[in-house]
């Protein structure tokens, strides 16, 4: 099951967010696009869920300083318990600027019932 690429999440990100290059922190960038995921992941699972693999990970380029960070996420694949999100972060540089496709990955969640325990995906 695919279905077409959707915004996730939107962020800058903050002074904090950055090494002394002026750059983002690659578990920074991780954690959104975990957040991104989720929310993906929350449409297909209709209820609790969490994350149990990231199948793959690249960083592209760099996030720099001032730059605005779009998610955006695609169901890969949906199993018995789990979903697979693909995800993929770009940055604006500038207002009128072209997105840059700085980070992609594809993230695993498993659906759980209230003892955390697996349980099937829901639809």
């Amino acid at each position: 099951m695919t279905q077409t690429r959707k915004l996730c999440i939107r962020v800058v990100p903050l002074p904090a967010d950055l090494n002394t290059n002026g750059d983002v922190f690659g578990g920074w960038v991780l954690s959104q696009m975990d957040l991104a995921g989720s929310i993906a992941a929350k449409a297909i699972t209709k209820g609790r869920h969490a994350t149990v693999a990231v199948n793959s990970m690249k960083f592209l380029k760099p996030i720099h300083a001032g730059d605005v960070v779009s998610i955006y996420g695609q169901v890969e694949r949906v199993g018995k318990t789990s979903v697979s999100i693909r995800l993929e972060t770009v940055t604006q540089r500038d207002q009128h600027g072209e997105e840059i496709l700085v980070t992609e990955g594809i993230f695993v969640y498993v659906a759980i019932n209230d003892d955390g325990q697996p349980r099937p995906v829901a639809g």
